[in-house]
C-alpha cells in the first residue's frame, strides 16, 4: 500500500517537529520543507529533508516543483499574503491544506467560557492574531468558492522542553534561581492553559488526510488551566527554587514599558481562557493529554541544566522586568 505524503513547511519548530514524529508514528511519508537553519530540533530521523525558504515564494515553488502530496502543513504562515501564495502554488497539487492558526484569534476578552470553535474571530490588540484571522478568511473562501480543500488549526499555548511559557524564555528562570523578582500579570489569579506539544501532536495527527476535517477548525489544547501563580511556582519548584518572589504588575503598566509584551497580554495572556476540546476528541478519540504541567515544567529545567548553551538571557526584558519590579513590588508600610 502507497504510503501518503504529507510536507511540513517548517517542521522543527517547538510545535511542528512533534507533529512530524507522530506523522512518522502513523506511517506517513513525512517531507520537511526549511532553511535548514533550525538547530535545537534537527529534521526528524525518517523524514525527507527539502531546502526552500517558505518567506520567498520562488524558493518555495523550486523546491516543490513536480511533486504533488496528500497533505500539506504550514507551520510559518502568518498572514493572508503568506496563504495566498500556498493557494497558488499548492492548488491542484495537495489533498489537504493545513494551517496553523491560532487560538488568540478567538474573540478577546472571551465573553463566554470554555471557548468553542464557533466562538467568533475578533481580537482588537494583537496584530498576530488579526493577521492569523485575514490569513483564515482567505482560506474559507478558498474552501467555499473553489472546494480547496483546507482544515485550520488553532493551537493555544503550547510548550515543550524547550520552551519556557514565560516571557523572555529563560530569563525568567534565571531571575528566579538569583533571588530576583518575577513579573506575573495583574494579580496572578487568571487561567491559562498550557499544552504539551507532544500531546497536541496526538490530535494533530488524526487530522492529517482526514476527510471529516475538511472546511473544520479546530483547537488542540489541554484541559488543564492553572492560575499564573500556580504556573511560576510550578517552574520555581522545577528549578529548585522554594519561595519565588512575584511581583504583580498591572497588564497595561506592562504594556506602557513595553509594547510587545504588552500586546502578548492585552491581546491573549492577559485573559482567563479554558477550551472546549470536544470537536477535536469525538473525530480523533486517541488525543488524551497525559503530561500535566507541573512534570512538563520539571522537564524544562531538566533540558536547559543538561543544554546550558540554550539559557539565552533577553537583557532588555530583564532590565524591564528590574524596572516593573522596583516601581511595583510591595512596600513596606
Amino acid at each position: 500500500m502507497t504510503r501518503q505524503k504529507v510536507l511540513f513547511i517548517g517542521g522543527t519548530g517547538r510545535i511542528s517537529a512533534h507533529c512530524v514524529d507522530a506523522a512518522l508514528a502513523r506511517n506517513f511519508e513525512v517531507f520537511v520543507l526549511n532553511r535548514g537553519q533550525t538547530a535545537m530540533r534537527p529534521v526528524a530521523g525518517g523524514a525527507q529533508y527539502i531546502k526552500g525558504d517558505a518567506r520567498d515564494p520562488a524558493s518555495l515553488r523550486a523546491a516543490v516543483k513536480g511533486m504533488d502530496f496528500d497533505v500539506v502543513v504550514n507551520f510559518v504562515a502568518f498572514n493572508a499574503a503568506d496563504v495566498t501564495v500556498d493557494l497558488d502554488i499548492f492548488r491542484g497539487h495537495t489533498g489537504q491544506y493545513v494551517f496553523i492558526s491560532s487560538a488568540s484569534a478567538y474573540q478577546t476578552p472571551p465573553r463566554h467560557l470554555p471557548v468553542l470553535e464557533s466562538t467568533p474571530l475578533h481580537n482588537p490588540v494583537w496584530k498576530y492574531s488579526q493577521d492569523k484571522i485575514a490569513a483564515e478568511d482567505v482560506l474559507v473562501k478558498a474552501y467555499r468558492d473553489e472546494s480547496f480543500p483546507i482544515t485550520i488549526v488553532r493551537p493555544s499555548h503550547t510548550y515543550d522542553r524547550g520552551s519556557v511559557p514565560m516571557v523572555g524564555q529563560w530569563t525568567s528562570m534565571e531571575r528566579m534561581r538569583q533571588g530576583k523578582p518575577v513579573i506575573v500579570h495583574g494579580d496572578g489569579s487568571s487561567l491559562w492553559t498550557l499544552t504539551h506539544a507532544r500531546d497536541f501532536a496526538k490530535g494533530f495527527a488524526g487530522l492529517l488526510a482526514n476527510p471529516y476535517a475538511y472546511g473544520e477548525s479546530y483547537h488542540i489544547t489541554s484541559d488543564e488551566a492553572p492560575n499564573w501563580n500556580a504556573i511560576v511556582r510550578m517552574l520555581a519548584d522545577a528549578a529548585g527554587v522554594d519561595d519565588p518572589k512575584i511581583v504583580h504588575v498591572p497588564s497595561d503598566a506592562i504594556a506602557l514599558a513595553d509594547r510587545g509584551w504588552g500586546d502578548a497580554l492585552l491581546g491573549d495572556m492577559g485573559h482567563s481562557i479554558y477550551f472546549d476540546n470536544s470537536k477535536l476528541k469525538n473525530l480523533v478519540p486517541e488525543f488524551v493529554c497525559t503530561t500535566p504541567f507541573v512534570q512538563g515544567a520539571r522537564e524544562i529545567v531538566a533540558w536547559f541544566d543538561a543544554n546550558p548553551e540554550w539559557k539565552i538571557i533577553d537583557t532588555a526584558k530583564d532590565e524591564t522586568m528590574d524596572w516593573l519590579a522596583q516601581t511595583y513590588a510591595p512596600r513596606a508600610r
